[in-house]
């Protein structure tokens, strides 16, 4: 039988109405099987495991499910996976290469904004949509791009200074 996010067998079951979709993650396009009312932070947390997608809330308070559909940041506990068809979507998976880590990633070890780690893979994917837009930004700045995004351990101060720092390095790569 098909359970509600299984990667494309045979044939879904008859008793459980679902739908095929195929979305890109992280650059590899993926075919599931869906049920019609998936929440997409499932589909990517249970059906693809890919855990850095957290659900915390379900009710787009905390931002923990962040990711980016299309290059903007969404919380995915509120998006059917159905809709995510034929989209792009990039998850904290997608961000580092096999042999190192993104510079936000880096950032964040640097300059200690990771505690928990429960908020940290939504907020990065914040703060790469945010320095994608705008490469040298505010303190005011980044604290507006990650106001969606709830962290319960800190007071985001190291989360900005990671930010800061990581938008420093990626601007002097770019030059």
């Amino acid at each position: 039988m098909t359970s509600l996010y299984d990667e494309v067998a045979p044939t879904p079951a008859a008793d459980v109405p679902t739908r095929r979709i195929t979305l890109n993650v992280n650059g590899e396009d993926r075919t599931v099987d869906v049920e019609p009312r998936l929440l997409l932070a499932h589909l990517i947390r249970q059906g693809l495991k890919m855990t850095g997608t957290h659900t915390g809330c379900d009710t787009t308070n905390c931002g923990a499910c962040t990711i980016l559909f299309e290059g903007r940041p969404i919380k995915s506990c509120t998006m059917l996976a159905v809709q995510a068809d034929g989209h792009n979507i990039e998850t904290v998976e997608g961000m580092a290469s096999a042999s190192e880590l993104h510079p936000i990633q880096e950032g964040f070890k640097e300059e200690h904004g990771l505690h928990c780690g429960f908020c940290t893979p939504g907020m990065m994917l914040a703060a790469k949509a945010l320095l994608a837009e705008n490469p040298d930004p505010t303190e005011d700045e980044i604290r507006w791009a990650l106001s969606g995004n709830l962290c319960r351990c800190t007071g985001y101060q190291n989360i900005v200074k990671s930010v800061l720092w990581a938008a420093k390095k990626m601007r002097a790569e770019s030059n």
